[in-house]
């Protein structure tokens, strides 16, 4: 059975905050609202629950995975930003919006795309994901989470419980939440890309 935390969307109970930090310390994996719908993620360099999450979402080791970081300082170090990159990311975060981006050595090999050497991330602006992040002092690997045979993330916390309380460690709940995913930007040759238009808006980027 996993934990259960009901947490406030604007006023997050710091008691829980650090519980649930604790627990994704110790190896859990963790459902949490986004500003794009509910997110699952575990710690950066846990192999383990990586191939949890893979399993409980039918993907493979080649799936594109997200580092969810607390803001720009901290995306820099994980991410190869130029000065162009630089900008558009300091004027468009936070918020919900998913940057590929070359990565750096701080990023576990098996987490980067294997021929492109990039990896997707992000600055949620959610009070839960920003007070989760900041409790842990560390981005969280994350990915949207959407079930096998289903084209949403998921919103609605009851029904996820519903379906992984079994198979995952930690539930956090939010609230009810849009589903619709972030934007995408790949910035990780030079060029700006919009891969998804999803909740961000595209116009920054659109030149």
């Amino acid at each position: 059975m996993s934990h259960y935390f009901e947490i406030h969307p604007q006023n997050p109970q710091s008691r829980l905050i650090s519980q649930a930090a604790k627990l994704i310390q110790d190896g859990a994996v963790v459902v949490f609202p986004t500003d794009s719908g509910y997110a699952i993620g575990c710690q950066l360099e846990n192999k383990q629950a990586v191939q949890q999450i893979c399993r409980i979402r039918n993907i493979d080791k080649n799936h594109n995975f997200t580092l969810m970081c607390r803001d720009l300082s901290e995306l820099s170090e994980y991410a190869r930003v130029d000065n162009q990159a630089f900008r558009l990311l300091k004027n468009n975060t936070p918020g919900p919006y998913t940057f590929v981006l070359k990565g750096t050595k701080e990023v576990p090999k098996r987490l980067l795309n294997p021929k492109r050497k990039t990896i997707g991330l992000r600055v949620p602006d959610h009070r839960i994901s920003q007070a989760l992040l900041e409790a842990l002092g560390e981005p969280l690997m994350s990915t949207t989470l959407i079930l096998p045979g289903h084209d949403f993330a998921e919103s609605d916390p009851e029904a996820i419980r519903e379906q992984l309380e079994s198979v995952v460690d930690v539930i956090i709940d939010g609230g009810a939440i849009g589903e619709k995913p972030t934007t995408v930007v790949d910035m990780a040759d030079g060029g700006v890309h919009i891969l998804r238009v999803g909740q961000g808006d595209p116009s920054p980027f659109d030149f």
